[in-house]
């Protein structure tokens, strides 16, 4: 059985905007979100996106890391955030490495797991625990 790539609907959202807005520095229809279609790449650590969402999301640059590409070929890439990602009724925060010729974002593990979301092989899709549907659970300890 050859395995597909798996997709989902995410929202990415400037966490910066959200406190602005909370302490009445910006109005909350002023921030910056981006529905996009992102695959789901349980190989990668992080969320990857490119230069042109971080504009539009406006995230600040963090810093600046070497990063290895799957084809094992290195590639120093600006970290920006913090960015926040929406999935259904799950969401978590994490840095977005940016790479110029991403030409997809793409969802790894760390925000799969701060969502605590599945990804479904034999489905081909990113879902809730079925046990536990309507609240995240993380593993603190």
């Amino acid at each position: 059985m050859i395995m597909g790539l798996t997709y989902a609907d995410i929202t990415l959202v400037n966490t910066i905007d959200i406190a602005d807005a909370k302490r009445g520095l910006m109005l909350p229809e002023s921030i910056r979100t981006i529905n996009v279609h992102a695959l789901v790449d349980s190989g990668a650590m992080s969320l990857v996106i490119n230069k042109k969402i971080k504009e539009q999301l406006g995230l600040q640059i963090l810093r600046t890391m070497e990063g290895e590409l799957a084809d094992g070929s290195k590639a120093t890439c600006e970290v920006a955030g913090p960015v926040g990602i929406r999935f259904k009724n799950r969401e978590t925060t994490c840095e977005a490495f940016v790479l110029n010729e991403a030409n997809e974002v793409l969802l790894g593990v760390i925000p799969i797991e701060g969502m605590d979301v599945i990804l479904d092989p034999i489905k081909e899709e990113l879902i809730l625990p079925p046990d536990r549907p309507n609240i995240a659970r993380y593993y603190i300890k």
